[in-house]
């Protein structure tokens, strides 16, 4: 189970509680995602809001300044109080009416009593890390502050100690009065792009600049008319609870059935943690009219180098089996991970005995390569063998013809795999 952080009275909502988190592995995602900051802080009796940047390292905040400004020389004569707000938006949320249009978004909010960084060394730590966060390795490929430039740059620390995340995710919440006026209602996704670089140099671009290699691990959203698939949140486990809520579901997947919302949240957290280490990227099934969760689905075992990536860990509530759901949400994921990320081949892991699965993987036009012996353990115990499917880029323009033919005459392809 993920810790967390322990809430105040500065840290409990007033509204919207079902958005709010106090997750140490989802605030330090955030954290770690975003390249900047607002402090605010009291000057005179008046109160201040500066952008800066920041990096955090284990359980500090480090905030960038100069020294000459209101943030370090604040901090001069003593810790100073401030609280620090990061947010990354996901997107855009039009209604069909004003109130209810909204965003998408996940947030941080630092609450406590900076002190300035007086220490040579730990300054020099931190101002190594702030560097590294724009590019891992940057630090000792560039030139380190000499002893004016330490002095002219303030570096504040702030302890995470009181902390609340708050995340919104979804679609469109509109009244049900409104429902059948004739306006546009829907979610336009908002992600950050890095463009190619603009070269201030004769030396070749490294390799570690954000950008540098295809996103393969940016959470994006897809959707399509049966189904959108949204990158999954904490904020989701109590719809995935009641949307999963049979252990069929759960049959053949290596994990057994979260019976609680806690218990889901930590599933959930298991996946985003995952997806930190660049190796899943899990998303939440929606009904992209009502906004329900139906369901969830990941990409993972992502090997850039290789453009190699597998879809799985996919559970669909029984009520939309045999539906046009998994058809979809499978087009959705070939579409992107061929069309947009340039992969060579994705792939797909099964349980031998699930029957059903390899039937599914197999409509999707995906070819059984072999079986991995003895591949992982169950939730019971015994070793289970693996039966692992491939699809090529070249084998994917006709799958993908096949696909949208079978999900405009109204097939689908039946679930479980993972």
């Amino acid at each position: 189970m993920s810790e967390t952080y322990p809430r105040t009275s500065r840290t409990t909502a007033t509204r919207y509680r079902e958005r709010m988190s106090y997750d140490r592995d989802l605030a330090h995602a955030i954290l770690d995602e975003a390249f900047d900051c607002t402090v605010a802080l009291v000057v005179d009796d008046e109160p201040r809001v500066l952008p800066t940047l920041h990096v955090r390292v284990g359980e500090t905040l480090y905030l960038h300044g100069s020294s000459g400004g209101r943030m370090g020389l604040s901090a001069r004569g003593g810790e100073v109080p401030v609280a620090v707000g990061v947010t990354l938006l996901d997107g855009i949320v039009y209604a069909r009416s004003h109130v209810h249009h909204s965003a998408n978004y996940r947030s941080v909010v630092v609450h406590g009593s900076a002190r300035l960084v007086t220490d040579p060394e730990e300054k020099r730590a931190a101002m190594d890390a702030l560097v590294d966060k724009v590019g891992a390795g940057r630090s000792a490929d560039s030139r380190p502050p000499n002893k004016r430039e330490l002095a002219e740059t303030s570096v504040l620390a702030l302890p995470l100690e009181e902390v609340s995340a708050r995340a919104r995710a979804g679609g469109v919440i509109d009244e049900e009065a409104d429902l059948t006026l004739p306006h546009w209602a829907g979610v336009l996704p908002v992600r950050r792009v890095f463009g190619p670089a603009e070269s201030a140099a004769s030396v070749a671009e490294p390799a570690y600049l954000p950008g540098g290699e295809l996103p393969w691990a940016n959470p994006v959203a897809l959707s399509g008319r049966h189904v959108r698939l949204e990158p999954l949140t904490l904020g989701h486990a109590a719809g995935l609870l009641e949307a999963l809520g049979d252990d069929e579901v759960w049959e053949h997947l290596m994990t057994r059935r979260p019976a609680t919302v806690e218990a889901m949240r930590d599933y959930v957290a298991g996946l985003l943690r995952a997806r930190w280490a660049g190796n899943q990227i899990a998303f939440a099934q929606v009904d992209p009219v009502s906004g329900r969760v139906i369901g969830t689905t990941s990409y993972h075992d992502i090997d850039p180098k290789q453009k190699a990536l597998a879809i799985g860990h996919t559970m669909v509530g029984r009520p939309w089996w045999r539906s046009g759901v998994n058809t979809e949400a499978k087009l959705l994921m070939l579409e992107h991970a061929f069309d947009v990320l340039g992969a060579e081949r994705v792939f797909w892991y099964t349980d031998v005995r699930n029957e059903r699965s390899q039937q599914a993987i197999a409509r999707l036009g995906a070819v059984r390569e072999g079986v991995l012996r003895r591949h992982r353990k169950r939730p019971d115990g015994s070793w289970r063998d693996t039966v692992v499917f491939g699809m090529t880029v070249d084998e994917w323009p006709a799958a993908g013809d096949r696909l949208r033919e079978r999900l405009a005459a109204g097939d689908s392809v039946a679930l479980t795999t993972g």
